[in-house]
């Protein structure tokens, strides 16, 4: 079973602690996504799962093995890199077929014709075989890089932002593909991004990582929907949501303890105002094709949501804004029960 479970996993680099007590369960055949900004840990700890970083201290086990002290290659992992790291002078053939000539495969001309072949349909790069690497688009070198990873057949797969280089339309194709192939192959899979999108979209798990620790674990909709503190609410979302101090709009039957309040689309009924009663203003309404945000002011503060694409209202307008169940945090900015989510 390709199992990874890191227990209170920490590693520093100087004056900086990259990783701080991390524990962390990833089951046989689970795609789980470490989402969180710069520097918060989520490549130092695809590097210390591969062998690449030491860790300071805590336990790594790979299939119940303690690989703590192993040096990369008795791993059994593979690493998709940011870059597409292929070999100039080689075609996608020689690509693909390069780690299974390594030190210690042991595999036969006929047995590394086959996995290639294997692996380049799966990636959908058969047609290019014989293409070099530098003839390909971008679109095609990622799948000859992540074809390269799958064709050693490992017990992990380790993947660090491997789709940041493609533009909106291939990322939006990969996505899709890469879930598709890790549901195939039933693969144990760590991938990390900063991009909320991806996450939601590909993840069975989201681990939400700040300054090295992780803060908060959960499938996407339990991230959304019930997030630890404001960090985490903070992390998912389009538009983002909205983080407002308690009485700014009129906030009748919300928990005591709550000092902020969390609102997303859903959360909020804005409707024109009449009898000259308002809560704030529309300033302005952006049309981005498949969404149209609405941005209004009040009290002094802007709150963007969602509204339909023929809305009636227009900028200037007065408008009534009322909470719908959102989300309620305290002044330490833990989320709080009761009245909310």
């Amino acid at each position: 079973m390709a199992e990874i479970i890191l227990s209170s996993v920490s590693k520093r680099f100087g004056d900086s602690e990259a990783v701080r007590g991390l524990d962390l369960t990833i089951a046989h055949g689970e795609f789980v996504v470490l989402l969180g900004p710069t520097g918060a840990g989520k490549t130092t700890t695809l590097r210390l799962i591969a062998g690449l970083e030491r860790a300071d201290s805590g336990t790594i086990r790979i299939d119940g093995a303690d690989v703590t002290a192993l040096p990369p290659s008795a791993r059994d992992t593979a690493f998709v890199f940011q870059q597409y790291s292929l070999y100039p002078h080689l075609s996608v053939y020689e690509n693909l077929a390069f780690p299974l000539k390594a030190p210690g495969q042991n595999l036969s001309k006929a047995e590394i014709d086959l996995r290639v072949r294997a692996t380049a349909k799966l990636v959908r790069i058969d047609h290019k075989l014989e293409s070099r690497a530098t003839r390909l688009s971008g679109g095609e070198m990622q799948r000859v890089a992540i074809g390269r990873a799958l064709v050693r057949q490992p017990s992990i797969y380790l993947m660090d932002e491997p789709l940041s280089s493609l533009d909106a339309k291939l990322r939006a194709d990969m996505r899709l593909e890469l879930k598709r192939i890790q549901r195939e192959l039933d693969a144990t899979l760590l991938y990390v991004t900063h991009d909320q999108i991806e996450a939601m979209t590909m993840a069975d798990r989201i681990g939400i990582l700040k300054d090295g620790e992780l803060v908060q674990i959960g499938t996407p909709r339990e991230i959304y929907t019930a997030p630890r503190n404001i960090h985490v609410a903070g992390r998912l979302g389009q538009p983002s949501i909205n983080l407002l101090p308690r009485g700014l709009i009129p906030d009748a039957g919300l928990p005591d303890a709550a000092r902020t309040v969390g609102a997303r689309t859903e959360h909020l009924h804005i409707e024109q105002a009449s009898n000259g009663s308002a809560d704030g203003t529309v300033d302005w309404i952006e049309h981005l094709g498949d969404q149209t945000h609405l941005h209004v002011i009040a009290g002094g503060r802007k709150l963007i949501t969602l509204a339909p694409p023929d809305t009636a209202l227009s900028s200037g307008d007065r408008v009534t804004i009322r909470y719908r169940d959102p989300l309620c945090f305290d002044g330490n900015g833990d989320r709080l029960g009761g009245g909310a989510q």
